[in-house]
Protein backbone atom coordinates (compact mmCIF):
# COMPACT_ATOMS: atom_id res chain seq x y z
CA UNK A 1 0.00 0.00 0.00
CA UNK A 2 3.11 2.24 0.43
CA UNK A 3 3.69 1.86 -3.34
CA UNK A 4 0.39 2.77 -4.13
CA UNK A 5 0.55 5.74 -1.53
CA UNK A 6 3.57 6.86 -3.34
CA UNK A 7 2.21 5.99 -6.96
CA UNK A 8 -1.02 8.02 -5.98
CA UNK A 9 0.24 11.56 -4.99
CA UNK A 10 2.95 11.62 -7.66
CA UNK A 11 0.20 11.03 -11.14
CA UNK A 12 -1.77 13.60 -8.71
CA UNK A 13 0.59 16.62 -8.08
CA UNK A 14 1.43 15.60 -12.03
CA UNK A 15 -2.29 15.98 -13.03
CA UNK A 16 -2.38 18.90 -10.90
CA UNK A 17 0.76 20.64 -12.30
CA UNK A 18 -0.96 20.16 -15.77
CA UNK A 19 -4.74 21.50 -14.62
CA UNK A 20 -4.09 24.29 -17.48
CA UNK A 21 -3.67 22.02 -20.29
CA UNK A 22 -5.73 19.70 -19.43
CA UNK A 23 -8.59 22.83 -18.92
CA UNK A 24 -7.46 23.72 -22.52
CA UNK A 25 -8.23 20.48 -24.12
CA UNK A 26 -11.76 20.26 -22.47
CA UNK A 27 -12.27 23.39 -24.01
CA UNK A 28 -11.29 22.37 -27.58
CA UNK A 29 -13.53 19.41 -27.16
CA UNK A 30 -16.55 21.25 -26.28
CA UNK A 31 -15.87 23.45 -28.96
CA UNK A 32 -15.94 20.74 -31.40
CA UNK A 33 -19.88 19.66 -31.89
CA UNK A 34 -21.09 16.00 -32.82
CA UNK A 35 -24.38 16.20 -31.47
CA UNK A 36 -25.63 12.78 -32.53
CA UNK A 37 -28.23 12.49 -34.50
CA UNK A 38 -26.18 13.52 -36.67
CA UNK A 39 -23.25 12.01 -35.12
CA UNK A 40 -20.48 13.81 -37.48
CA UNK A 41 -17.14 13.63 -35.20
CA UNK A 42 -15.14 14.07 -37.60
CA UNK A 43 -14.12 17.52 -35.98
CA UNK A 44 -14.10 16.04 -32.54
CA UNK A 45 -12.05 13.73 -33.43
CA UNK A 46 -9.07 15.40 -35.07
CA UNK A 47 -9.23 17.55 -31.73
CA UNK A 48 -8.52 14.16 -30.13
CA UNK A 49 -5.72 12.93 -32.87
CA UNK A 50 -3.67 16.07 -32.52
CA UNK A 51 -3.92 15.73 -28.50
CA UNK A 52 -2.47 12.27 -28.57
CA UNK A 53 0.38 13.64 -31.09
CA UNK A 54 1.17 16.45 -28.67
CA UNK A 55 2.12 13.92 -26.39
CA UNK A 56 4.35 11.41 -28.62
CA UNK A 57 1.03 9.00 -29.17
CA UNK A 58 0.67 7.98 -32.57
CA UNK A 59 -3.74 7.06 -33.94
CA UNK A 60 -5.64 5.77 -36.54
CA UNK A 61 -8.75 6.95 -37.49
CA UNK A 62 -11.40 3.75 -38.16
CA UNK A 63 -14.79 4.12 -39.60
CA UNK A 64 -17.70 2.39 -41.61
CA UNK A 65 -19.36 6.01 -42.04
CA UNK A 66 -17.49 8.73 -43.19
CA UNK A 67 -18.62 11.25 -40.91
CA UNK A 68 -18.42 9.29 -37.88
CA UNK A 69 -14.67 8.37 -37.30
CA UNK A 70 -13.86 6.90 -34.26
CA UNK A 71 -9.93 6.91 -32.79
CA UNK A 72 -7.85 4.27 -31.90
CA UNK A 73 -4.45 4.34 -29.80
CA UNK A 74 -2.47 1.37 -28.84
CA UNK A 75 0.78 1.28 -26.41
CA UNK A 76 3.02 -2.15 -26.12
CA UNK A 77 4.96 -2.57 -23.03
CA UNK A 78 6.74 -5.16 -24.53
CA UNK A 79 6.63 -7.65 -21.93
CA UNK A 80 3.78 -10.25 -22.24
CA UNK A 81 0.71 -9.35 -19.62
CA UNK A 82 -2.65 -8.29 -19.61
CA UNK A 83 -4.64 -5.95 -21.92
CA UNK A 84 -6.66 -3.10 -20.75
CA UNK A 85 -8.57 -0.89 -23.07
CA UNK A 86 -9.52 2.62 -22.10
CA UNK A 87 -12.70 3.62 -23.58
CA UNK A 88 -14.51 6.71 -24.68
CA UNK A 89 -17.15 8.27 -27.40
CA UNK A 90 -17.48 11.12 -28.93
CA UNK A 91 -20.23 12.11 -29.59
CA UNK A 92 -22.95 13.99 -27.38
CA UNK A 93 -26.86 14.66 -26.90
CA UNK A 94 -28.69 17.36 -28.53
CA UNK A 95 -28.63 20.48 -26.32
CA UNK A 96 -32.30 21.32 -26.53
CA UNK A 97 -33.82 24.10 -26.71
CA UNK A 98 -30.69 26.98 -26.70
CA UNK A 99 -32.48 29.33 -24.94
CA UNK A 100 -32.89 27.60 -22.03
CA UNK A 101 -28.90 27.25 -21.66
CA UNK A 102 -27.85 30.08 -19.02
CA UNK A 103 -23.84 29.03 -20.66
CA UNK A 104 -22.77 29.29 -24.23
CA UNK A 105 -23.24 25.70 -25.66
CA UNK A 106 -20.22 25.36 -28.01
CA UNK A 107 -17.86 27.17 -25.83
CA UNK A 108 -16.57 25.98 -22.06
CA UNK A 109 -17.68 28.32 -19.40
CA UNK A 110 -15.15 27.59 -16.40
CA UNK A 111 -16.38 29.14 -12.84
CA UNK A 112 -17.50 28.33 -9.51
CA UNK A 113 -14.92 25.09 -10.22
CA UNK A 114 -16.74 23.72 -12.84
CA UNK A 115 -16.25 23.39 -16.29
CA UNK A 116 -19.77 24.08 -18.63
CA UNK A 117 -20.56 23.18 -22.23
CA UNK A 118 -22.01 20.76 -24.00
CA UNK A 119 -20.70 17.00 -23.52
CA UNK A 120 -18.80 18.41 -20.29
CA UNK A 121 -20.63 15.44 -18.25
CA UNK A 122 -21.46 13.26 -21.14
CA UNK A 123 -18.51 12.50 -21.73
CA UNK A 124 -15.58 14.98 -22.96
CA UNK A 125 -15.07 15.38 -19.30
CA UNK A 126 -14.09 11.76 -19.38
CA UNK A 127 -12.32 12.24 -23.31
CA UNK A 128 -10.19 14.90 -21.56
CA UNK A 129 -9.21 12.91 -18.88
CA UNK A 130 -8.86 9.62 -20.08
CA UNK A 131 -6.79 11.01 -22.93
CA UNK A 132 -4.43 12.38 -20.18
CA UNK A 133 -4.69 9.57 -18.70
CA UNK A 134 -3.33 7.72 -21.59
CA UNK A 135 -0.58 10.08 -22.20
CA UNK A 136 0.80 9.52 -18.68
CA UNK A 137 0.81 5.56 -19.30
CA UNK A 138 2.81 6.02 -21.90
CA UNK A 139 5.65 8.27 -20.03
CA UNK A 140 5.31 5.29 -17.30
CA UNK A 141 5.76 2.26 -19.50
CA UNK A 142 8.40 0.90 -17.71
CA UNK A 143 6.26 0.44 -14.74
CA UNK A 144 3.56 -2.12 -16.57
CA UNK A 145 3.11 -4.91 -18.43
CA UNK A 146 1.04 -6.07 -21.24
CA UNK A 147 -0.68 -3.99 -23.51
CA UNK A 148 -3.38 -1.02 -23.74
CA UNK A 149 -5.51 0.40 -25.96
CA UNK A 150 -7.61 3.90 -25.91
CA UNK A 151 -10.88 4.27 -27.88
CA UNK A 152 -12.31 7.21 -28.44
CA UNK A 153 -15.46 6.15 -30.47
CA UNK A 154 -18.78 7.40 -32.30
CA UNK A 155 -22.00 6.83 -32.49
CA UNK A 156 -22.34 5.69 -28.86
CA UNK A 157 -25.10 7.77 -28.02
CA UNK A 158 -28.05 6.44 -29.97
CA UNK A 159 -26.88 2.85 -29.89
CA UNK A 160 -25.58 2.55 -33.52
CA UNK A 161 -23.14 0.30 -35.37
CA UNK A 162 -20.41 2.69 -36.26
CA UNK A 163 -18.50 3.21 -33.53
CA UNK A 164 -17.62 0.46 -30.81
CA UNK A 165 -19.68 -2.25 -32.61
CA UNK A 166 -17.46 -1.36 -35.86
CA UNK A 167 -14.13 -1.57 -34.21
CA UNK A 168 -14.51 -4.90 -32.27
CA UNK A 169 -15.95 -6.43 -35.39
CA UNK A 170 -13.00 -5.53 -37.17
CA UNK A 171 -10.64 -5.29 -34.79
CA UNK A 172 -11.14 -8.54 -32.53
CA UNK A 173 -7.86 -8.03 -30.73
CA UNK A 174 -9.40 -5.53 -28.94
CA UNK A 175 -11.37 -7.42 -27.05
CA UNK A 176 -8.62 -7.30 -24.29
CA UNK A 177 -9.15 -8.40 -20.57
CA UNK A 178 -10.54 -5.37 -18.74
CA UNK A 179 -12.04 -2.65 -19.82
CA UNK A 180 -12.21 1.25 -18.26
CA UNK A 181 -15.29 3.03 -19.77
CA UNK A 182 -15.34 7.07 -19.12
CA UNK A 183 -19.11 6.59 -18.39
CA UNK A 184 -20.31 8.05 -15.49
CA UNK A 185 -23.07 6.82 -13.38
CA UNK A 186 -23.21 9.90 -11.63
CA UNK A 187 -23.02 10.88 -8.00
CA UNK A 188 -19.43 9.68 -7.89
CA UNK A 189 -19.85 5.25 -8.17
CA UNK A 190 -19.07 3.00 -10.04
CA UNK A 191 -20.97 1.50 -12.58
CA UNK A 192 -20.33 -2.26 -12.24
CA UNK A 193 -22.76 -2.97 -14.39
CA UNK A 194 -25.69 -1.49 -15.95
CA UNK A 195 -29.40 -1.86 -17.23
CA UNK A 196 -30.64 -4.02 -20.58
CA UNK A 197 -32.27 -2.38 -23.14
CA UNK A 198 -35.23 -3.25 -25.57
CA UNK A 199 -36.82 -1.63 -27.72
CA UNK A 200 -40.24 -2.73 -29.03
CA UNK A 201 -42.79 -1.20 -31.78
CA UNK A 202 -46.69 -1.48 -30.92
CA UNK A 203 -48.73 -2.06 -33.23
CA UNK A 204 -52.63 -1.43 -33.49
CA UNK A 205 -55.19 -1.72 -36.70
CA UNK A 206 -58.61 -0.70 -36.33
CA UNK A 207 -61.98 -0.59 -38.21
CA UNK A 208 -62.20 1.68 -41.32
CA UNK A 209 -64.97 4.41 -41.32
CA UNK A 210 -65.79 7.93 -40.84
CA UNK A 211 -65.31 9.87 -37.70
CA UNK A 212 -69.08 10.15 -37.20
CA UNK A 213 -69.50 6.69 -36.99
CA UNK A 214 -66.01 5.65 -34.50
CA UNK A 215 -67.18 3.09 -32.29
CA UNK A 216 -65.89 3.41 -28.80
CA UNK A 217 -62.23 1.53 -28.56
CA UNK A 218 -62.59 0.23 -32.06
CA UNK A 219 -60.54 2.52 -33.73
CA UNK A 220 -56.48 2.21 -34.20
CA UNK A 221 -56.03 5.35 -32.31
CA UNK A 222 -57.86 4.32 -29.11
CA UNK A 223 -56.55 0.88 -28.95
CA UNK A 224 -53.15 2.74 -28.94
CA UNK A 225 -54.28 4.90 -26.34
CA UNK A 226 -55.14 2.38 -24.31
CA UNK A 227 -51.75 0.09 -24.94
CA UNK A 228 -49.52 3.36 -24.06
CA UNK A 229 -51.15 3.42 -20.59
CA UNK A 230 -51.01 -0.04 -19.76
CA UNK A 231 -47.06 0.38 -20.69
CA UNK A 232 -46.25 3.03 -18.25
CA UNK A 233 -48.03 1.46 -15.57
CA UNK A 234 -45.00 -1.07 -15.94
CA UNK A 235 -42.61 1.83 -14.53
CA UNK A 236 -41.07 0.72 -11.40
CA UNK A 237 -41.08 -2.99 -11.72
CA UNK A 238 -38.16 -4.17 -9.47
CA UNK A 239 -35.70 -6.95 -11.02
CA UNK A 240 -33.50 -8.79 -8.49
CA UNK A 241 -29.84 -8.40 -7.18
CA UNK A 242 -27.59 -11.39 -8.84
CA UNK A 243 -25.32 -12.96 -5.82
CA UNK A 244 -22.22 -11.38 -7.49
CA UNK A 245 -23.51 -7.61 -7.21
CA UNK A 246 -24.05 -8.30 -3.34
CA UNK A 247 -22.25 -5.53 -2.17
CA UNK A 248 -24.13 -3.08 -3.87
CA UNK A 249 -26.89 -3.17 -1.10
CA UNK A 250 -26.92 -1.03 1.56
CA UNK A 251 -25.37 2.21 2.07
CA UNK A 252 -22.26 1.70 -0.50
CA UNK A 253 -25.15 2.04 -3.31
CA UNK A 254 -26.11 5.75 -2.22
CA UNK A 255 -23.04 7.73 -3.21
CA UNK A 256 -21.78 9.67 -0.21
CA UNK A 257 -21.48 13.41 0.92
CA UNK A 258 -23.11 15.88 -1.56
CA UNK A 259 -22.84 12.99 -4.06
CA UNK A 260 -25.74 11.14 -2.56
CA UNK A 261 -28.16 9.56 -4.81
CA UNK A 262 -31.70 10.01 -3.53
CA UNK A 263 -33.94 7.52 -4.87
CA UNK A 264 -37.95 7.47 -3.93
CA UNK A 265 -37.02 3.11 -3.88
CA UNK A 266 -33.41 3.12 -3.34
CA UNK A 267 -31.13 1.79 -5.98
CA UNK A 268 -32.80 3.01 -9.24
CA UNK A 269 -30.41 0.35 -11.40
CA UNK A 270 -32.71 -2.33 -9.82
CA UNK A 271 -36.09 -0.69 -11.49
CA UNK A 272 -37.49 -1.42 -14.24
CA UNK A 273 -37.69 1.77 -16.85
CA UNK A 274 -40.56 2.26 -19.70
CA UNK A 275 -40.91 4.65 -21.61
CA UNK A 276 -43.03 5.37 -24.78
CA UNK A 277 -40.76 7.32 -27.42
CA UNK A 278 -43.06 7.44 -30.75
CA UNK A 279 -46.60 7.53 -31.18
CA UNK A 280 -48.31 7.81 -34.46
CA UNK A 281 -51.92 7.17 -35.96
CA UNK A 282 -54.42 7.80 -38.48
CA UNK A 283 -54.02 10.00 -41.76
CA UNK A 284 -56.29 12.70 -41.19
CA UNK A 285 -58.62 14.22 -38.28
CA UNK A 286 -62.00 13.41 -39.74
CA UNK A 287 -61.80 9.42 -40.54
CA UNK A 288 -60.98 6.59 -38.23
CA UNK A 289 -57.32 5.58 -37.98
CA UNK A 290 -56.94 2.24 -39.39
CA UNK A 291 -53.64 1.75 -38.49
CA UNK A 292 -51.05 3.01 -35.83
CA UNK A 293 -47.64 2.47 -34.22
CA UNK A 294 -45.76 3.43 -30.86
CA UNK A 295 -42.01 2.76 -30.22
CA UNK A 296 -41.18 2.22 -26.67
CA UNK A 297 -37.66 2.16 -24.48
CA UNK A 298 -37.42 -0.20 -21.65
CA UNK A 299 -34.37 -0.01 -19.35
CA UNK A 300 -34.02 -3.81 -18.12
CA UNK A 301 -32.66 -3.98 -14.87
CA UNK A 302 -30.67 -7.26 -13.37
CA UNK A 303 -33.32 -10.24 -12.98
CA UNK A 304 -35.38 -8.62 -15.68
CA UNK A 305 -34.38 -10.78 -19.34
CA UNK A 306 -34.83 -9.15 -22.83
CA UNK A 307 -37.28 -12.09 -23.51
CA UNK A 308 -39.11 -11.47 -20.48
CA UNK A 309 -40.03 -7.50 -20.85
CA UNK A 310 -41.10 -8.48 -24.15
CA UNK A 311 -43.47 -11.36 -23.18
CA UNK A 312 -44.42 -8.86 -19.72
CA UNK A 313 -45.65 -6.38 -22.76
CA UNK A 314 -46.75 -8.53 -24.66
CA UNK A 315 -49.05 -10.21 -22.12
CA UNK A 316 -50.08 -6.87 -20.30
CA UNK A 317 -51.65 -5.80 -23.67
CA UNK A 318 -52.70 -9.10 -24.74
CA UNK A 319 -56.57 -8.45 -24.05
CA UNK A 320 -56.72 -4.87 -26.58
CA UNK A 321 -58.25 -6.17 -29.54
CA UNK A 322 -56.00 -5.72 -32.67
CA UNK A 323 -52.60 -4.84 -31.08
CA UNK A 324 -49.42 -6.34 -32.05
CA UNK A 325 -46.17 -6.17 -30.52
CA UNK A 326 -42.68 -6.92 -32.15
CA UNK A 327 -39.01 -6.16 -31.14
CA UNK A 328 -37.02 -3.48 -32.65
CA UNK A 329 -33.73 -4.28 -31.14
CA UNK A 330 -32.62 -5.34 -27.03
CA UNK A 331 -29.78 -6.82 -24.79
CA UNK A 332 -30.16 -8.60 -21.51
CA UNK A 333 -28.76 -6.13 -18.87
CA UNK A 334 -25.00 -7.04 -17.93
CA UNK A 335 -22.34 -7.20 -14.78
CA UNK A 336 -19.16 -7.71 -13.86
CA UNK A 337 -18.89 -9.48 -10.37
CA UNK A 338 -17.25 -7.08 -7.56
CA UNK A 339 -14.75 -9.94 -6.67
CA UNK A 340 -13.57 -9.12 -10.09
CA UNK A 341 -9.57 -8.19 -10.59
CA UNK A 342 -10.64 -4.66 -12.31
CA UNK A 343 -13.27 -3.55 -9.57
CA UNK A 344 -10.55 -4.43 -6.90
CA UNK A 345 -8.00 -2.65 -8.25
CA UNK A 346 -9.66 0.32 -9.07
CA UNK A 347 -11.27 -0.11 -5.28
CA UNK A 348 -7.91 -0.15 -3.89
CA UNK A 349 -6.70 3.16 -5.67
CA UNK A 350 -10.15 4.84 -4.75
CA UNK A 351 -9.73 4.23 -1.26
CA UNK A 352 -5.90 5.28 -1.77
CA UNK A 353 -7.26 8.99 -3.01
CA UNK A 354 -10.44 9.39 -1.14
CA UNK A 355 -10.09 7.64 2.12
CA UNK A 356 -13.27 5.34 0.92
CA UNK A 357 -14.09 2.94 -1.93
CA UNK A 358 -16.41 4.15 -4.83
CA UNK A 359 -20.18 3.71 -4.05
CA UNK A 360 -21.34 0.43 -6.77
CA UNK A 361 -24.13 0.94 -9.11
CA UNK A 362 -25.90 -0.06 -11.98
CA UNK A 363 -25.54 2.50 -14.80
CA UNK A 364 -29.30 3.47 -16.24
CA UNK A 365 -28.55 4.13 -19.71
CA UNK A 366 -26.52 1.85 -22.01
CA UNK A 367 -22.87 2.31 -22.59
CA UNK A 368 -20.21 0.37 -25.02
CA UNK A 369 -18.96 -1.36 -21.49
CA UNK A 370 -21.93 -3.89 -22.72
CA UNK A 371 -20.50 -5.11 -25.99
CA UNK A 372 -17.29 -6.25 -24.07
CA UNK A 373 -19.25 -7.49 -21.50
CA UNK A 374 -21.17 -9.77 -24.04
CA UNK A 375 -17.37 -10.77 -24.94
CA UNK A 376 -17.07 -12.11 -20.90
CA UNK A 377 -14.47 -8.80 -20.37
CA UNK A 378 -14.70 -7.67 -16.74
CA UNK A 379 -15.96 -3.49 -17.55
CA UNK A 380 -16.17 -0.82 -15.08
CA UNK A 381 -17.58 2.47 -16.36
CA UNK A 382 -16.68 5.70 -13.84
CA UNK A 383 -16.51 9.56 -15.42
CA UNK A 384 -16.88 13.10 -13.98
CA UNK A 385 -20.80 13.02 -15.01
CA UNK A 386 -22.13 14.43 -11.64
CA UNK A 387 -25.54 13.41 -12.00
CA UNK A 388 -27.90 10.86 -13.56
CA UNK A 389 -27.34 12.22 -17.04
CA UNK A 390 -26.47 14.63 -18.89
CA UNK A 391 -28.82 18.23 -19.70
CA UNK A 392 -29.10 21.21 -19.84
CA UNK A 393 -26.23 23.63 -18.49
CA UNK A 394 -24.06 20.29 -18.82
CA UNK A 395 -21.13 20.68 -16.95
CA UNK A 396 -18.20 18.71 -14.81
CA UNK A 397 -16.55 19.45 -11.67
CA UNK A 398 -13.19 20.47 -12.72
CA UNK A 399 -11.06 18.92 -9.80
CA UNK A 400 -13.31 15.60 -10.63
CA UNK A 401 -12.21 15.88 -14.00
CA UNK A 402 -8.41 15.79 -12.81
CA UNK A 403 -9.03 12.59 -10.04
CA UNK A 404 -10.46 10.98 -13.16
CA UNK A 405 -6.89 11.04 -14.45
CA UNK A 406 -5.56 9.86 -11.25
CA UNK A 407 -8.12 7.17 -10.77
CA UNK A 408 -8.06 5.59 -14.65
CA UNK A 409 -4.20 5.96 -15.10
CA UNK A 410 -3.66 4.57 -11.57
CA UNK A 411 -5.72 1.56 -11.76
CA UNK A 412 -4.75 0.75 -14.95
CA UNK A 413 -0.91 0.40 -13.52
CA UNK A 414 -2.75 -1.38 -10.84
CA UNK A 415 -4.22 -3.71 -13.06
CA UNK A 416 -1.08 -3.98 -15.11
CA UNK A 417 1.16 -4.13 -12.64
CA UNK A 418 4.18 -6.92 -13.32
Amino acid sequence: MTDLHDLTNTLTARVGADRESLVELCAALVAAPSVNPPGDTREVAGVVTSALAARGLESSLHRIDDLMPSVLAELDSGRPGPHLVLNVHLDTMPPGLQDDWTVPIWQLTRTGGRLYGLGMGNMKGAVGAMLHAFGLLHELRDRWIGRLTFTAVSDEVVFGDNGAAFLLRTRPDLIGDGLICGEGPGFRRLAVGEKGVLWLRVGAVGEAGHSSSVRAGRSATARLAAAVGLIDELNGHRGTLPPELGELAGERSGGYGEHAVHAEHGEPGLELTANVGTVHAGTFVGQVAVDGAAEVDLRLPPGISADAAEHLVAAVLAPIEGVSVSRIKGWDPNWTPTASPLVRCWDEVATQISGQRSPYAIRLPASDASRWRRHGVPAVCFGPQPTFSAGVDDYAEEDEVLRCVVLYAATALRFLQP
